[in-house]
């Protein structure tokens, strides 16, 4: 029998022959990748071309870093920002508090049949797209007939124009995340439980520890590796805002100040923009990556500083 050694000492083209089949099987998703995320890589070049589509690749101009100085001096775009990092934060913060809280309840719910329905019926909205979630958000929260401002009324208060207030957009958007993914991003949770030793919750509960403890010092102890992995991962995307919400429901002139984020920005300035729209939308597209490459990197390095998981 072959040991690992010893497959290793044979050479490299042994050793692809030995598992041929796993390769055979993972090529369809390397050339994926190779087309769909690297290829486009090249097109990064723009950002540091006074690019003109009708140019070959060797006779556009290079201006260097015009166009990051362009994107740095605008003057909406440390106003964009903010935006962009005020939803996403708020969107991280409650999804992750909401996806562990609700793993750590349907985890005490005891009737199975009734424990899988709840499960199904919480990931149901992560199937419907941002248009469907847009379009029952902007008539629940309408003021004329709307749901809420119904309540509010009969309730003796005055009606609130939510969707033109631009004190409660940012809001409105990490409530809709919240509402869409909940069920779904506590999947993971949900499994990390089910690994937890169940004598583990036996001996807690013959030393006197009530349900809510066994949930503290066990249960959520127990996926605590998960969680902050998870949040290390999540907080890469911190500049990736969600883009369908603040362009479907924040476009109007009333709350434009706090709802057009970087991904509108690049949108609006890529295609609005002409031909030097191009290059500088490809700029302000490259600075959100890279400053989300940083921002996993120094996570995941104070993550490793503070003794916790780290992904490497």
């Amino acid at each position: 029998m072959e040991t690992a050694h010893s497959i290793k000492k044979k050479g490299f083209w042994y050793r692809v022959g030995k598992q041929k089949e796993l390769i055979f099987i993972s090529l369809p998703f390397v050339i994926y990748f190779f087309i769909f995320s690297y290829l486009p890589l090249w097109g990064l070049t723009m950002a540091f071309q006074n690019y003109k589509p009708h140019l070959s690749f060797a006779d556009q101009q290079w201006v260097g870093l015009k166009h990051f100085q362009n994107l740095f001096t605008d003057q909406y775009f440390f106003q964009i920002l903010r935006n962009t990092l005020a939803m996403s934060i708020i969107t991280l913060v409650f999804s992750f508090i909401s996806a562990i809280l609700f793993a750590l309840f349907l985890n005490e719910l005891r009737g199975r049949f009734f424990k899988r329905g709840v499960q199904t019926i919480s990931y149901m909205p992560h199937f419907l797209s941002w248009i469907i979630v847009c379009g029952l958000l902007s008539n629940i929260l309408t003021m004329d007939g709307g749901i809420i401002n119904e309540i509010i009324v009969r309730l003796g208060g005055e009606k609130v124009h939510f969707l033109g207030n631009p004190d409660y957009f940012w809001w409105i958007v990490g409530y809709a995340n919240v509402w869409k993914s909940m069920g779904w991003n506590s999947i993971i949770y949900i499994a990390a439980i089910t690994s937890i030793d169940p004598a583990l919750y036996e001996a807690a509960a013959i030393d006197g520890c009530g349900r809510f403890g066994r949930m503290w010092h066990i249960t959520l102890s127990g996926i605590k590796p998960t969680i902050i992995i998870l949040l290390i991962l999540n907080a890469g995307w911190i500049l990736n805002t969600n883009f369908e919400i603040p362009f479907l429901l924040g476009q109007s002139g009333l709350v434009l100040e706090v709802s057009e984020t970087l991904d509108i920005f690049v949108l609006r300035k890529g295609f609005g923009g002409g031909a030097s729209g191009f290059a500088f939308g490809t700029a302000a597209g490259m600075f959100k990556s890279v400053v989300s490459v940083i921002i996993l990197v120094l996570c995941n390095k104070i993550a490793g500083w503070a003794g916790e998981e780290k992904l490497v």
